[in-house]
């Protein structure tokens, strides 16, 4: 069973994905911040990693910068709402200038979750 690791400021929308991957049959970790995110790495050893890009404390930019100076390869999917006068285009381009293959841009169906999830793990 994969292990997935969200990592998403909106509770509410936090806990619908892990009940999304949950019903998929993944088993999954869920925190609120980048920071937090880096924590549990060395107890989960996540599968994948689905990170939202605005959060506060550590945004997902910083969390994914953060991963790649730690040379880890654990298959990334962005995921972007966007706000105000950040869209989501720009903020999942900035994820993919950084090495992130996958993006979702927010809100997402759970097909696209679960093609998204199924082609990081392939």
């Amino acid at each position: 069973m994969p292990h997935i690791l969200v990592i998403d400021d909106d509770e509410f929308f936090r806990e619908m994905l892990v009940q999304m991957l949950n019903a998929d049959g993944h088993k999954v970790t869920a925190t609120e911040d980048g920071a937090k995110g880096l924590a549990l790495l060395p107890r989960v050893q996540p599968d994948v990693i689905l990170t939202d890009i605005l959060m506060p404390n550590m945004d997902g930019v910083e969390f994914i910068m953060a991963l790649s100076r730690q040379s880890n390869a654990t298959p990334l999917i962005a995921m972007s709402g966007g706000r105000r006068s950040i869209t989501s285009a720009f903020n999942l381009e900035s994820a993919k200038l950084l090495g992130v293959k996958l993006t979702l841009t927010k809100p997402f169906t759970h097909t696209e979750l679960r093609d998204a999830v199924r082609e990081a793990l392939a």
